[in-house]
Order: structure tokens, then sequence, then C-alpha cells
């Protein structure tokens, strides 16, 4: 097939760590490469974040990206991204009409604005995926929820003008279905975890000292949860934390996420144990996570969770919290430990049951290397996305492809 993915604000070329590169970025390029491989054709549409940037990259054989107008060629939040994307769909309808691709597959809810904007007047099956949903987000973080208010009406148009919707968890099916969302058009394909790079077998970080390590690797963003470890981290006299994630080392100083955790580690008491280690290179990841005893993923809420995936395919257990895709992927008691979203005292509570027990944590390492590889494979999960394609294409078009 030829595939085209609409990718608004998160490229699959960009450096992750930021705040608006996280798991998005990887998801969309680790599709684009496995799809690839199993032969399909796939051009990723994102916009342009840099006046310098080659209209066209080649990202590997079968694999380009293309840069389109999307208000300023600078970088710029994604929730300042709205009143741009009619430029969006502009630019991508013209690319559609010209290269006629056989599925077009929008990531985030802006993305599937431009999409059916785009596909208006064109035969092609269009497809979502949506990678967090606006009513879920609202509910979680209330007034601090720094989305376009129209995001919640226009994300449910979207879904419903959709041929299909790929949802990533149990959970996401659900609100998708209350969103209004027709359950035919719906199909469950998560996440993907590059196994070849995360395995229980490679280079493992150095450590030093004899405390248990637990490691966390997010955007700095306050609902990831960052804050609750390092709270937990004082009920642990022989831990200690490393989070990777935010900008470059030397810039978290002007980072006011940073500063909060700094500054709340030295009320704990636990300055000394906490280390931030700033934005790491994809090739620096894996052998931090297999330098842990356990590793942390206490978001509020979590549409997937890619990091705690990475961990179990590297083979270390992980304590996330009981929400969204996480608790899917990681099975309480098998490859892990489900704790609730904001609850300190549960947190130190399995960490401390996991550092006293070697064999445990051992066990649940095997196990969810073993479920990584078997259901989460990128390869499996192009597999699943491309015969969700199928589908779409042989069932007749939504009539509706409007939004608004």
């Amino acid at each position: 097939m030829k595939v085209a993915m609409v990718s608004e604000h998160a490229s699959p070329l960009a450096s992750l760590g930021g705040v608006d590169a996280g798991g998005q970025n990887v998801h969309v390029a680790c599709l684009a490469d496995a799809l690839a491989d199993l032969g399909h054709n796939v051009t990723v549409y994102t916009r342009r974040d840099d006046p310098a940037a080659p209209r066209r990259v080649v990202m590997r054989d079968c694999v380009e990206v293309v840069h389109l107008p999307c208000g300023p060629p600078e970088p710029l939040p994604k929730d300042e991204l709205f009143c741009h994307v009619g430029e969006l769909a502009h630019a991508l309808g013209r690319e559609v009409r010209r290269d006629l691709p056989d599925v077009v597959h929008a990531h985030f809810w802006m993305s599937a604005l431009a999409t059916v904007a785009a596909c208006r007047t064109v035969d092609v099956p269009t497809a979502v995926t949506f990678h967090a949903l606006g009513a879920v987000k609202r509910h979680h973080q209330g007034i601090k929820d720094t989305s376009p208010p129209e995001r919640l009406r226009l994300e449910a148009a979207a879904a419903r003008a959709m041929d299909l919707v790929l949802a990533t968890s149990n959970e996401e099916v659900f609100e998708l279905v209350r969103m209004g969302a027709a359950r035919q058009r719906i199909a469950l394909v998560p996440c993907g975890v590059d196994t070849k790079r995360f395995s229980a077998v490679g280079p493992v970080e150095p450590r030093h000292g004899s405390r248990h390590r637990i490691v966390v690797v997010s955007r700095l963003v306050e609902r990831k949860g960052i804050g609750n470890v390092i709270a937990a981290l004082a009920q642990l006299r022989d831990a200690e934390l490393v989070v990777a994630g935010g900008g470059d080392v030397a810039s978290l100083q002007d980072d006011p996420e940073a500063r909060r955790l700094i500054e709340l580690a030295a009320q704990c008491g636990v300055e000394d144990r906490v280390e931030l280690r700033g934005r790491l290179g994809r090739d620096d990841v894996p052998p931090l996570l297999r330098s842990a005893d356990v590793v942390v993923c206490a978001p509020w809420y979590e549409p997937f969770g890619l990091v705690a995936l990475e961990a179990m395919a590297c083979g270390v257990p992980v304590v996330t919290t009981a929400v969204g895709g996480l608790v899917d992927t990681v099975i309480n008691g098998v490859t892990g430990v489900h704790v609730p979203p904001r609850d300190v005292d549960a947190l130190a509570a399995a960490l401390r049951e996991l550092f006293e027990d070697p064999d445990r944590r051992r066990a649940f390492g095997s196990a969810g290397a073993e479920r990584a590889r078997s259901r989460y494979d990128w390869h499996a999960i192009a597999r699943e996305t491309a015969r969700a394609y199928a589908m779409a294409a042989i069932r007749p078009r939504t009539h509706v492809r409007r939004v608004g």
C-alpha cells in the first residue's frame, strides 16, 4: 500500500524529551519503519518548524518525511497550532490529490481535522490514531488543560468523520464510543516497541554505590507524576532516582517543571538522591533502563505509556499507575505492579516490596520481556495496522466528511 501519515506537531525526525516531543514521535517513526519493512511505502506529512528544513527528507527506503506549512516556520507549542490547521489542510489536500495514497492516517486530533478537510473530495479511506483524547485530558487536568476550547467538539466530530479509528487501549475504545464514533469503525491496535533496540541483552549503564535505582523516562510535565515519585523516595532510604527527559541538562534551570521538581526534592530531603539527566539520545535510553532495579511510570492519566513497554522489553520490572493503556500493557502481579494515581504511600510500598524481593523482580522482568516480544513488537503492530487499513478500504466510506 501507499500510506500517507499526518502528524502535525510530532515529527518522526524530532529529538525526544521536549514538552511536545515524546511517545507520538516514536510511534509515527516506528510504525512507518515497520510498515516499510513489510513492503509498504510511507510518506509522513508534518509541519515545517524550521525555515532551513528540506521540504522532503528520506528517512530510509520507502519512508519519506514531507514538511508542510502550518503557521510560522518555527517551534510552537502544539496547543497554539489550532488556528493554522486550515493552512495545513490546504497543503495536505494538494499532496493527496496528486499522490492518491491508498489510506491517509492522521495522528492527533488536529491532524484529523486537516485530513478530513483534505480528503473531502477524494475517494480515499481515512484513519486516525488520537494518541490522547481531549475529554480525558480535560477530566484529569481541569483548568490546567491548555487545549483550545473547541477541541472536545471537533475531536468528537473528527472521530465520527473517519473511516477508521485506531484505539490504543480498551479504555480509549469505550471513550470513543461515548463520543459517538461507530464501534464497527474502531480497531484496537496498541502502540509497539522496537524489540531489537529495547531488549534484555545489551549494554548496561554503570552504577556506583549500593542503593537501589529507580528510573523514570518522561517529558517534564506535572501530569506525568514525577513529583509523586520524588515524594515516595522520601520513604525509601536506600534508593536513588534518575529522571531522564526534558531539554538538555544545561537548560533545565530554565524549565519551570524541572525547578519545581528540584525544589520538591529539597523539601522532601532527597535532593542528594535525585538526578535530573535531561534529554537523552535514543541509544542511551536502553542502557539506562537496564540499569534500573525498577522503572516507574506514575502519570495521573496516560493514553498508552510507551516507556513501561520499553522497560518491559529490557527485562526490567515496572511499577505503574493503573490508568489508560498501562492497565492493558502491564499485567499486575505478572510483569509489574499497578498503584492508584497520585497515591504516594502505595507507590512507596510497591517499590519497597520489590526492592526486598529480587526473585520477584527477576520474574517480573522475564515475563515482561516475553510479553513485549510476543504482543508488542512493531512488526506485529504494523501487520495489525495494515489489516485495519485494508478492512477500511473495502467498507463503504463514511458519509460524514465535514467537521464543525
